[in-house]
Parts: C-alpha cells; structure tokens; sequence
C-alpha cells in the first residue's frame, strides 16, 4: 500500500575514485510502497547509489537515511529493513536452493526455526517450490534469478534494492519478473531497481530516475518526465483518403516540421514554444479548409526512449 511518507532518503550523496566522481550531489527520495526505476547509461553510477544503500560502500558525503535510521551508522537496524539483489549473486552452483537460501538466511540474521517458516513461503511467492531440491547449476537465467529475489525477500524486508534484475532475461522471464515486482509493491514493498530496458521501467516504474555521469538529471512519474520536456512536440494526422494538400499544412504558425511517414500519417512537430491547443486547432481548421479527409487527429507523446535520450544527450552538451 503506497503512501506519502519517504522512506528512503538521499541528500547531497557525492562518492569519489580519486579524482573521478561515481556520484556527484546525488539528492532523491523514495516513498513507502512506491517502485522508483533508476536509469542511465554504463558507468552512470547506479551500482555505487545501490551498494551505498546496502551499506557495502561506507566513504561518501552526505546523507542516507532508511526508515528512520542513518547509513553508515546505523547499518545494522538498516540490513534488518532491506533485501538486496546485486547484478551477480554470488551463489554456489553445486548446492541445492533450499540450501543456498539457509546459508543467505542465516547471513540476513535468521535462525533455523525462522528459515524452516520463511523458505517454503517464500519459494511458494515466487512458484519456486518445484526446484527447492534442484542444484543452482541446473536452473534457467530466469529461475537463477528469481533464487537471487527470494535471497533478498527471506528476511521480510520492508525496501528492495535490485541492481539489474532482468538482466539477461528471456521476454517471458522478464514479464513474469515484472509482475513479481508489481505485486511486492502492491504488498507494500518499497522497491529501487536499476534497468537499461526501457521499457520495463516504463512497465513498473511509479517514478523514474535518469543518472549520467553521476548526476541526477531529473526524477519524477513517467508524465512529469514527459512535461519536463524542451523538445518539440508532434501531431500526428491519420488520412482516411491520399491527398498532397497536407504540404500545406506546414504553412501554419507554431509548425517546425512536417513530413508524411506513411501513405496515411502526417507527423506535425511543433515549435517548443508554441502553445500545443492552439496550434491543434490551426491544423483541424486548415485541415477542413483544404478539403482533407482524414480518420483522427492527436498530439503524440515521447516515448521513454525519447526522454531518455533527450535529458542524456542535454547533460552531455553542457
């Protein structure tokens, strides 16, 4: 169940190697139930956010804190409130995942009593139960994975950092890896993830973070990215009949661009600066004007893709 209270907090994080820096003035928030989808290229510093979270990198400036309890001091109650997948979890392949999960179990502060309680129900969450014999080294990436999930939830935590979990996944491994997640969230699970698909962020992400360079380049929901936005907008016009009199349209004021991309769609980009309510019914009134019949009209909005590139390549010609 999502609310308003933050539970994880992040102030002015700046973590260096030498003299380059891994993250630089980092500043976010994370609420209590909410999936927040971290984003950006190789070497951003995503891994070095989440390893700070986890408590595996203690020398940096500024301020974490998890619940209500400060990261590095206090590391200890910290481990207690999180699960943490890494990019490679560092199983041994020749044991059998009930036993990899007592050794990960015992490592998170449970005992045997509380394991014997906590695997069975956890394998059930993830339909795991049927490989609970099986050695590591005979599963899937997919279930391979899935294992490293059930390490980081055996101890119930109440945050979730999961560096590139469907790395390397099939599309179905990858759904059903999504899903998972969406019904952690929906029990109340406060869940960090890192990811280069894009879409799947888009998928399960509430809010959206880009990093480049070690810098926060923006967060926010998917449509507050998407309103933060200098590019220019685009209108697109479905033809019902072919006609060459859509040229004309690019005559209207607030239009940048205008180019046909298939025998039926006109796309219109629209100045940065022209107000888009306006210049929609310019083009409808022009459009009736010249005789054109077309089947529908709507202004397009970028893709994730898109606004990814967009703030990327912006902080690059800074």
């Amino acid at each position: 169940m999502k609310n308003n209270a933050v539970f994880v907090s992040i102030q002015n994080v700046t973590k260096k190697y030498n003299d380059l820096y891994a993250l630089h003035n980092v500043s976010l928030d994370i609420k209590e139930g909410e999936v927040f989808g971290y984003i950006g290229p190789n070497g951003a510093g995503k891994t070095t956010t989440m390893k700070i979270l986890a408590g595996l990198i203690r020398d940096f400036s500024g301020e974490v804190t998890i619940g209500n309890y400060k990261m590095p001091a206090q590391r200890n109650e910290i481990h207690k409130l999180l699960g943490y997948l890494p990019q490679n979890v560092a199983f041994q392949e020749w044991r059998t995942v009930k036993d990899s999960l007592k050794i990960f179990g015992k490592l998170s502060g449970l005992d045997d009593q509380e394991l014997e309680k906590q695997i069975p129900k956890v394998l059930e969450s993830l339909d795991l139960i049927s490989v609970c014999d099986k050695k590591i080294s005979k599963l899937s990436g997919g279930t391979t994975q899935k294992v490293g999930l059930a390490q980081a939830l055996l101890h119930d935590p109440k945050l979730l950092v999961l560096d590139e979990p469907l790395n390397g996944l099939d599309p179905l491994s990858r759904q059903k890896f999504k899903e998972i997640v969406k019904n952690l969230s929906n029990d109340g699970k406060t869940i960090l993830f890192s990811s280069h698909i894009l879409s799947d962020v888009e998928d399960v992400a509430d809010v959206i973070g880009i990093l480049n360079h070690g810098k926060l380049l923006q967060s926010g929901s998917l449509i507050q990215l998407k309103q933060g936005l200098s590019a220019s907008r685009a209108v697109e016009v479905l033809l019902s009949t072919p006609s060459n009199r859509w040229q004309e349209l690019g005559k209207i004021n607030g239009i940048q661009t205008i180019k046909q991309t298939d025998p039926d769609k006109i796309i219109l980009t629209l100045q940065s600066e022209a107000d888009s309510d306006d210049t929609i019914n310019r083009i409808t009134k022009a459009i009736v004007d010249l005789g054109i019949s077309i089947r529908g009209i709507s202004l397009l909005s970028p893709s994730i893709d898109e606004i990814y590139i967009n703030y990327i390549q912006g902080s690059q010609a800074q």
